[in-house]
């Protein structure tokens, strides 16, 4: 049986052709694709720092005063305590940092819950900004 060109399949050069290509319009596509994480990732802080505030304002409620900490949503011997307000445990924040709650705020506030972004440090500019929910 006599092979052709036709049905030896591709050669080697257009093999890499069609890799230089992929690894181009991967090089233009992956930068903007992994910054959406990052803004992703603060969305998701946010969201979950408006529930922990529900689960606050529901606490007070029942209580008459905002817990000391986080963990006093899980489970307390306040008086009139009526939870859990939380499903599950107090998560951490989207970097695996675990949040950062005062009760009473630093500023008068009746309490500041705060996520110190991707570096986990005060401060910061972007992923690493520290986002604050009062």
């Amino acid at each position: 049986m006599k092979v052709t060109r036709k049905t030896m399949g591709f050669t080697l050069i257009e093999l890499l052709i069609v890799i230089v290509i992929l690894g181009l319009l991967m090089s233009l596509v992956a930068p903007k694709m992994f910054s959406k994480v990052d803004s992703s990732k603060q969305k998701t802080a946010l969201a979950q720092m408006q529930m922990l505030q529900t689960s606050l304002d529901t606490y007070r409620l029942d209580v008459g005063d905002y817990p000391t900490t986080l963990a006093e949503l899980r489970q307390s011997n306040a008086a009139n305590w009526d939870g859990p307000y939380i499903p599950k445990s107090v998560p951490n924040d989207p970097w695996g940092n675990p949040y950062s709650y005062q009760s009473p705020g630093p500023n008068g506030e009746d309490f500041l819950l705060m996520s110190l972004g991707k570096d986990g440090q005060v401060g910061g500019k972007d992923e690493n900004e520290d986002l604050v929910y009062q």
